[in-house]
């Protein structure tokens, strides 16, 4: 298969391995010439070090070169740059062409999917999402790693599953696109919470007090948004949420730690200069979803106004003590 990848983040670069290994034709794009120049000489991810990127992917920044005539383009950048990315691309694809979205969030200002905002730009029903307890280096380092793949095109499914599916990545489908979408962005948000926790000194009991209570208000969001609860039981639900509020791995996590310790300001901003979290991001988006919807979720609201408006992190421990 002929496979383009938007996107040379630890991701992308993870992806690129699997492809390869399953000895598919990849070229990966990225629209910075330095960071090009940069993996062309080196060969592997400043965020992924130590990970060999294969000799056969080409890399480039000539999204032409990566879309066009592809057999499935996988779409691995931060969500913020994902209406960016579609609209130069909307004119080089048509409505043969597949694709694949690896990155996880909600539009901040509109409140979109990734996948609406695909369709938004391209006239598609063949797109697929995939998600799950799936760190970069993980996969890379061919450890044994799961998927959720959801998608409404059973042509489309059956492209990623040729592209990724191996002896070490299992891939399952389902055809819940909303449902997968809502899991891997509310994870991210709350990662953020478990890391606080962390960051208080709470044990694992806490923590594990506070996935639970997550998972049934993960269960409840993707009802809200019209996805199927079960879900919530997936790779992409729990296996997904286990994972990142578990691992100092997770960037989410990680920044989340930072600011239970309270840390400087100097220290946080350090932080957010050199990772991209998306929960930070994420949780802007969510948090104002839910109020047009006249939903409530206390969990959202108060990571919301801990990450927001500098309320303290403690609350969370109070927070799961009283919570209903």
């Amino acid at each position: 298969m002929k496979v383009g990848i938007l996107g040379t983040g630890a991701y992308g670069v993870a992806l690129s391995t699997v492809l390869c290994n399953n000895n598919h034709d990849v070229v990966m794009w990225t629209k910075f010439v330095d960071e090009k120049n940069y993996l062309d000489i080196r060969r592997e991810a400043k965020t992924l070090r130590g990970v060999e990127i294969s000799n056969n992917v080409e890399i480039t920044t000539d999204i032409k070169r990566a879309v066009v005539d592809k057999d499935i383009i996988f779409i691995a950048i931060p969500a913020a740059f994902i209406d960016e990315t579609c609209s130069l691309i909307e004119t080089l694809v048509n409505e043969n062409s597949h694709f694949c979205i690896a990155s996880k969030g909600i539009e901040q200002e509109t409140g979109l999917f990734l996948n609406q905002i695909l369709e938004k730009h391209i006239d598609t029903k063949n797109i697929a999402v995939i998600s799950g307890p799936t760190f970069a280096i993980d996969i890379a380092s061919e450890n044994p790693c799961a998927l959720s793949l959801a998608s409404y095109s059973d042509e489309t499914a059956k492209r990623v599953e040729k592209a990724l599916a191996n002896h070490y990545l299992k891939l399952r489908r389902t055809t819940d696109v909303i449902g997968v979408e809502t899991c891997g962005a509310i994870k991210n948000v709350i990662a953020l919470a478990s890391g606080m926790i962390s960051g208080l000194g709470a044990n694992d009991s806490t923590r594990a007090m506070l996935i639970t209570e997550a998972l049934h208000d993960m269960k409840t969001i993707i009802d809200i948004f019209d996805g199927d609860p079960k879900t919530v039981l997936s790779f992409a639900g729990f296996g997904d949420l286990l994972l990142t509020c578990t691992s100092f791995k997770s960037r989410n996590f990680s920044f989340g730690k930072l600011l239970g310790s309270n840390v400087s300001k100097e220290e946080i901003d350090r932080y957010l200069s050199e990772n991209t979290v998306e929960g930070l991001y994420t949780v802007k988006s969510i948090y104002k979803l839910l109020k047009d919807k006249k939903a409530n979720v206390p969990i959202i609201d108060l990571i919301y106004d801990i990450c927001m408006q500098k309320e303290s992190p403690n609350k969370l421990l109070t927070f799961l003590v009283e919570k209903i």
